[in-house]
């Protein structure tokens, strides 16, 4: 463990959908809120995240822009030449997501991350310097990457080959890159916040509700002993991100210019149709806060995007010059676009606090987080239930603050500096599937004729947890005293299922999923069936073990499942 003595700094790196970040720590500074978010990119300052975006050169080989500067072309009316679409939306190749969702790329989907990541590690390498001169990259920084909650084992692996071909990481295999997940970063970070409300005492829960682009997800805490967290609730999640109020500003320009319009200015200047919504996002949906039912945005086409003049025709377009290319956007239509995505968040709080049936304070992070509209509905309508409800410092940056804390208390429980040792790790979890084995048992009147085998047996779902029980991490649910079926049974199965079902008669109903299976062998013929077995599942930090053993010789058998999201 040599390698942890020339750590020097932590990068949490947040390598997002739309938006990307990183933030920096020296392990010397005991502060753990005193945290640098980066806020320099190309294209301008003060922001703290950039787009996940790519704007490669003819030859798709090469980069030419990336960030902010590769999505949002400013007008220019003089050239109205076909523009190169940028690559985005490129992790969508990761994780869950639906088929239908991913987008089709120009190049490979580990290309584009490997490219943007490796940007990043420029500009991670250019700012370290500014704060600690001296500082060896590939030496002393610990990196820790953010990803969701559901990413598999080999969706972390192709990340992990990413950072390493980006020149992030010396070695593919290197212990210099961890991993914690995008909810928990979150959680750590406003962890630390509760101290400003006075709220230390170990018991006392709290909500996170992380408003991002495209999602908006739920979980409450508990504080434990020794700044140790567990999960009361399972985790929510829904699509009614800030994105979902851009795409009804997009609908409103196809309703006044028609939708031909807008499908062409798209498809030939993408950048101008991105500098629209960038517009709409910058003059009204950051600053509209509900409250001045005067308010109104008058929007220039001619200057704000003059290459859809020439695609705007009929009537829409005698309507247009008529208003002389402006558009006016009053506070009802805003309201309108707001009302249906926050009213969902609402009724995602609502049932989260319905679940926990206690909770402290509620801490809105991400981008959304900020605005003041959304704010102000959550206020009014649990303000009376909630006594804190409170939007942290840098809201956006909740993620890649919470990861460079989770480096540091990684590090101190390594006892490389144990000066102040935070031991900020998840504790608990709150279960989101209900999980099982196959069992095989001797067929009983009452049980399905349809379902008994040759033999006259019948297999059925033996639940071992079931979904919404908050688990220890690595405390071991065990089943004594399985005894095989047969005498000369030399081999027993455990085959695992999960479901989001509370509970299962069969392995075969609609919803069950298998997750894997763990084979023990059954020596010892001559006692018939009498060669108890005991079986165990635990629940680890970013992993699922089982493990049995045979109880009259004292084999051991484990094994590992690839399921985050548990």
């Amino acid at each position: 463990m040599s390698w942890i003595n020339e750590i020097r700094v932590v990068i949490g790196l947040d390598f997002g959908t739309t938006y990307s970040g990183f933030s920096l720590h020296h392990i010397d500074n005991d502060d753990v809120t005193n945290i640098q978010a980066n806020c320099e990119w190309p294209g301008g300052m003060g922001t703290l995240k950039t787009n996940t975006v790519l704007q490669y050169k003819a030859n798709f080989e090469d980069v030419e822009l990336w960030g902010y500067p590769a999505l949002y072309k400013k007008p220019n009316k003089k050239n109205k030449d076909k523009e190169m679409k940028p690559v985005e939306l490129f992790k969508l190749h990761l994780g869950n997501c639906l088929e239908k969702y991913k987008p089709k790329l120009p190049v490979d989907y580990k290309k584009a991350i490997t490219d943007y990541l490796r940007e990043m590690g420029k500009c991670m390498k250019e700012t370290i310097p500014q704060y600690w001169p001296g500082i060896d990259f590939m030496k002393n920084v610990l990196l820790i990457l953010t990803v969701p909650a559901e990413y598999s084992e080999n969706d972390k692996a192709i990340m992990r080959e990413c950072i390493f071909n980006a020149g992030l990481i010396g070695e593919k295999n290197s212990e210099r890159l961890q991993f914690t997940t995008e909810p928990e970063a979150a959680a750590i970070y406003c962890m630390y916040c509760l101290k400003e409300y006075k709220l230390t005492e170990p018991g006392t829960t709290f909500m996170i509700v992380d408003c991002g682009g495209g999602t908006v997800d739920l979980t409450t805490r508990k504080l434990l002993e020794g700044n140790q967290l567990g999960e009361v609730t399972e985790r929510a999640g829904d699509f009614c991100g800030s994105t979902f109020i851009d795409k009804k500003f997009i609908e409103l320009l196809k309703h006044e210019v028609g939708n031909s319009a807008i499908k062409l200015l798209s498809k030939n200047h993408y950048g101008q149709l991105q500098y629209l919504v960038q517009e709409f996002c910058q003059n009204v949906k950051l600053p509209f806060t509900g409250s001045d039912p005067n308010f109104i945005y008058e929007m220039d086409l001619e200057e704000i995007a003059p290459s859809l003049i020439q695609y705007v025709t009929g009537s829409k377009k005698d309507l247009m010059e008529e208003k002389e290319w402006i558009i006016q956007i009053d506070f009802d239509t805003i309201k309108s676009m707001f009302d249906p995505i926050i009213d969902r968040i609402i009724e995602m709080i609502r049932v989260q606090l319905e679940n926990s049936k206690q909770c402290s304070a509620i801490f809105l992070v991400g981008g959304f987080g900020q605005s003041k509209y959304l704010q102000k509905k959550i206020e009014k309508k649990f303000g009376r239930k909630v006594d804190n409800i409170s939007i942290p410092y840098q809201p956006i940056a909740a993620v890649v603050r919470g990861a460079a804390i989770y480096g540091k208390s990684l590090l101190d429980s390594k006892n490389y500096k144990n000066t102040n040792n935070l031991k900020c790790v998840i504790a608990t979890r709150i279960l989101n599937h209900t999980f099982g084995a196959r069992e095989t048992a001797i067929w009983k009147p009452g049980d399905p004729p349809d379902r008994i085998t040759s033999s006259g047996k019948i297999s059925k779902f033996r639940r071992i947890v079931e979904r919404k029980t908050e688990v220890t991490l690595d405390h071991e649910i065990v089943f004594e005293n399985l005894y095989p079926i047969s005498p000369i049974q030399r081999k027993m199965q455990f085959d695992i299922y999960y479901t989001k079902a509370q509970d299962a008669t069969y392995c075969d109903e609609p919803g069950m999923i298998f997750l894997g299976s763990l084979l023990i062998d059954l020596p010892d013929v001559h006692l018939g069936r009498d060669r108890p077995c005991t079986f165990c599942l635990s629940f680890g930090d970013m992993e699922i073990k089982a493990r049995a053993f045979n109880q009259k010789n004292g084999q051991n058998y484990e094994t590992k499942f690839e399921l985050n999201n548990y």
